[in-house]
This record gives structure tokens, sequence and C-alpha cells, in this order.
């Protein structure tokens, strides 16, 4: 595809989507009062994602291979296209987490909902998004990763729209966050079972490092836009906002998206597609041959893939790697409206700062993963261990040192270094899956990020009850005191995790 065919795709999406948000604002302000505010503040949301399109395009010519013939230089792989569009994924899948909590948080601290509560509910996503996590990579196994991915984009953005955001309706908020999370519980499986066929090795860390980083740059540009939606709107409409973003990516994929062409790729890999740098047996040769598509044949080593140590080591790793991350991004608004009396509203463009942090660490250590390891530097195995102890070492630090500091600067300082160096080590454990077992990429990252929604399932409702055990120890909020064993868990969790995988993983394939 040409380079100025892909700007064109990406000018043509941008107009498409200001052409639905006019007609959905005429929709809505005949609904609703303050119509006006309505198109402003979804008005600012699109300027976020025509930003977010220009920078991803620069990033994705930055990603072409040197290796590639001279004279399809002034050409962009539909790859590319694709890592494009799972980066928007993420960015969006972010921006409802985060939307959801400082919603939730504002709508419940007004209902006087007390914080064991409010643990309580923020966790729930985590079960559903436990349960789908193998099913969701099996899935995308058998009928594709495009397939599920589309589907679930579509479920948790219907459950969004319709859903009314009330405190005291519990059971109700229970099941929309259950199936929002058995939703997007299946989207990482299927990326990564995606990015496996479409990607070349020598581009993995680049390519997964800046899908995933959407995930920071949504939560940021989440922290900086939705409090004030909440503020100056109500918190409902947060929901109306993340289910047409969701509406309109859905949208996008569905027209922009593809399997790996059969002429391009010819030997078949994950999912019944995949790409030429994986093998393939004899047999799935000749099946290929005589039926000219590809029919999987080989079954999946389940009890190898469980009793791997290698695969543990990327599973413990993704466990602290989201407990931490899900304890900050459920609590710290509490950290900074509780422990420091500081609103949200109030803080400005610096709330966003720890998650664009971790946007730039991740693209950065994606970077330098591939350069150590395209230069031959280091070996994947050294290199993916270097990145990996180095981020969760500084975080865990970092994460200790966090109750200390008691201005908002501070605190979004030592956070900031803290989810930085957590992203930086995700160029090491994360794309891992792709190097041990390219073929079932899919399966295990569905199984290690199981275990990281099991984090977030403990994590966040842990700390609620450490919270609610310090105010009845009469312990004030806004104390360092009551703060210090809420951060002390992750910090030495990433200690813990990186010995782990200096000791068990590797960079070479195990799983043929």
């Amino acid at each position: 595809m040409p380079y100025n065919g892909v700007a064109t795709i990406l000018e043509s999406s941008c107009q498409s989507l200001f052409i639905e948000l006019q007609i959905l604002f005429f929709f809505f302000s005949h609904l609703r009062r303050d119509g006006c505010l309505l198109g402003l503040t979804v008005l600012k949301l699109l300027n976020l994602l025509v930003l977010l399109g220009s920078c991803t395009q620069l990033m994705c010519g930055f990603l072409h291979s040197r290796d590639q013939d001279k004279m399809k230089n002034t050409y962009i792989p539909k790859r590319y296209v694709i890592v494009f569009l799972t980066f928007i994924c993420t960015c969006v899948c972010y921006i409802e987490r985060v939307g959801f909590s400082i919603a939730y948080t504002a709508a419940a601290d007004a209902a006087g909902v007390n914080q064991s509560s409010k643990g309580m509910i923020l966790s729930t996503f985590y079960y559903g998004y436990a349960c789908s996590q193998v099913p969701g990579g099996w899935a995308a196994q058998k009928i594709g990763g495009r397939r599920v991915l589309f589907l679930s984009f579509i479920l948790w953005s219907l459950t969004c729209a319709f859903v009314p955001l009330d405190p005291n309706r519990v059971s109700v908020l229970v099941i929309a966050r259950l199936l929002v999370g058995v939703a997007q519980g299946c989207i990482f499986p299927s990326i990564h079972t995606i990015l496996a066929q479409w990607v070349p090795p020598h581009e993995r860390s680049r390519s997964v490092s800046l899908t995933t980083s959407g995930m920071y740059f949504g939560a940021a540009a989440g922290m900086l836009v939705l409090p004030s939606l909440v503020k100056f709107r109500d918190p409902q409409f947060v929901f109306v906002v993340e289910a047409a973003l969701g509406a309109i990516w859905s949208l996008l994929w569905f027209k922009y998206s593809s399997d790996p062409p059969r002429s391009d790729h010819p030997k078949a890999a994950a999912a019944g597609f995949g790409e030429p740098f994986l093998p393939i047996t004899g047999n799935e040769k000749t099946i290929l041959e005589n039926r000219g598509h590809s029919v999987r044949t080989s079954k999946i080593p389940w009890k190898r893939i469980m009793c791997s140590l290698p695969i543990w080591a990327i599973v413990v790793n993704n466990f602290t790697f989201h407990y931490a991350l899900y304890v900050l991004m459920n609590w710290l608004p509490t950290y900074f409206e509780l422990g420091l009396q500081l609103s949200l509203q109030e803080m400005g463009s610096s709330k966003m700062m720890p998650y664009l942090n971790m946007f730039l660490f991740l693209n950065i250590g994606g970077v330098i993963a591939d350069h150590l390891i395209t230069r031959k530097i280091l070996s994947v195995t050294r290199t993916r261990k270097l990145l990996n102890t180095v981020g969760f070492m500084v975080s865990s630090f970092a994460l200790m040192a966090l109750p200390l500091f008691r201005t908002a600067d501070g605190v979004v300082f030592c956070s900031s270094v803290a989810l930085g160096f957590l992203a930086l080590g995700r160029a090491g454990f994360a794309v891992n899956h792709m190097d041990v077992a390219p073929r079932y990429a899919g399966i295990v990252m569905g199984v290690s990020n199981t275990a990281g929604t099991l984090a977030g399932i403990v994590g966040v409702d842990l700390t609620g009850r450490l919270l609610e055990a310090a105010k009845a120890a009469r312990l004030d909020l806004s104390s360092p005191d009551s703060w210090t064993t809420v951060f002390v868990i992750p910090g030495s969790l990433c200690i813990f995790s990186a010995l782990i995988f200096l000791l068990l993983s590797t960079g070479e394939r195990i799983f043929d």
C-alpha cells in the first residue's frame, strides 16, 4: 500500500468520524439539555483522535524495516495499517476503563458509597475479564483474531450505551461490568494472534510496544478530558462518549482490516492464516497444497504450556505488572482527592503525565529491544531479561516511595517513574509470548493475561479493604500511614517478579 494511500485512509477516516459525530450531537442535543456543551466535549475527544492518528502514522513509517528491498521503500505494507488500528483499539479500551473509574467514583462519592463497596464494583470488571482470556485466545486461534476483536468491541460498546450509572443499582452495575470485562478480555489475546500473523520477528518488539502503548495514550487522554466532562455534564455521559468511540473504531476495523492474503503468506500459521516466518509441519503443507487454504491439524499443547517454566515467568510478571497498574489506575484518583485533598479537575494536564510516560517508555523499550536484537549486540534472551529487570526494579523503588510525597507534583513525578519503567519492562515479558510460542501467541497471552486480570481482582478489592481497615483503626486517609501498605505490596512484587524472570525466562522458541 503506498504511503500516500495510508495518509488518504487516515484523512478520510477522520472526516468520517467528524460527520458521524455531528449526527450524534444533533441526536443527543434533542434528548438532553446543554447540547452545545455536549458537542464541544466530544469534539475535544475527536481532536485527540486526529492527533493520535497523525502521531501513529509517523510511528508506522518509522517501523519500516531496513531489511526490505530499496524499491519498496515508498510503500507501507498492510501490516502497518493493522498495527495502527490495533493501537487505536487499545487506546479506546483504556479510555473506557479510566472513564468508568472516574465516572463511577464521582457518582459513588455523591451517593455516599464507602471505599470497600467502591472497590468491589471497580474490581467486578476483572472477574469477567479473567473468564474470557483463555477462551478468547482459543476463539482467535480457531476463527481468527480479526473477527473476535470486532465482536468484542461491539459487545462492550453496546453495554456502555445502554447501562445507567446509578451507584444504588448495584446488581445492574455488576452485570454490566462483567459483560464489559468478558468482551474486553478477548481483545488482547486476539491482538497477539493478529500480530503473530502479520508482523515479522525483527519488528515484533516495536509493533507490540506501539500497539500496547495505545493503552496508556488512551488512559492519558481519558484522565485529561473525562474529569471535565463529569464536572460540566454528568458521569452518565461518559458512558455515551465511550460507546460512540467504540462504535466508530468498530466501523474502521470492519472497513480496513483484513486477514493476511494467502498469496503473500503461503505457509499458514496461527489461527488458520499466519505469516511466512512461522514453520509448518509436512502434514499442514500437504493440506495447504491440496486444498488451497489453511486447516489447523495440530492440537494445542495445553499440558506443555501449563508446565513450562518460561511461560510461568511471563505469567508471574504479567500478574505483577497489572497489579501495580490497576491499583494506580483505579485508586490514584482517590489518593489525589482523599490522600492529598486535591480535586482532579483542578490538577489540569498534570494528571495525565503517568500514562503519557507509559506511552513514551513503552515505545522507547520496543525500539531499544529491536536495536539490540537486530544489531546482534545482545541475544533475544538477554535483551528481554535486561529490559524487564531494569523496568521492574526502578518501578519497585518508585512505588514504595510514592506515599512519602505530599504534593501533587511529587506524586505525579513518582507515579510517572513507576508506570514509565513498568512500561519499559513490557519490552521484556510482554513480547516474550511471541518469542517462545509464536504459533500459540494468542493462547499464551490468554493464559498470562488471566493472571494479570486476577491481579486486578485482588489488587483493586484488597486496596479498598486496606483503606477501610485504616479508617477502622482511626487513621486519617490523608495520612501517609494509611497508604503505605497499598504501595509497598506492588513494589515488593516487582522485585520478586524481576528475579523470577531472570532465573526462568528465555528468548528461544520452545513451541514449534
